[in-house]
């Protein structure tokens, strides 16, 4: 993979399946992401992204959402957009 990762993991919430994830880049519901780390690989579309626990459809460079994970996620995981 040599694109640059546009979000990270930064905490994750196991129990409910939510990854909080730092922006590096915006991202916005609907896209189709690839969650990348040492145990991790999977892709999902973003089918929902919470800030300060109120929904939103576009996060911005640096802020840190919440968004529903459909596997197992670890803190340090990359996100990358995957395009089409």
């Amino acid at each position: 993979m040599n694109q640059k990762p546009i979000a990270k993991v930064v905490h994750v919430y196991g129990k409910i399946n939510v990854a909080i994830l730092e922006c590096l880049a915006p991202l916005k519901v609907g896209q189709r992401v690839r969650f990348k780390g040492h145990s991790t690989d999977f892709e999902q579309v973003i089918d929902s992204m919470q800030y300060e626990h109120a929904p939103i459809s576009e996060a911005k460079k640096g802020q840190q959402v919440g968004v529903k994970v459909t596997e197992k996620v670890r803190e340090g995981d990359e996100v990358y957009l995957v395009e089409e």
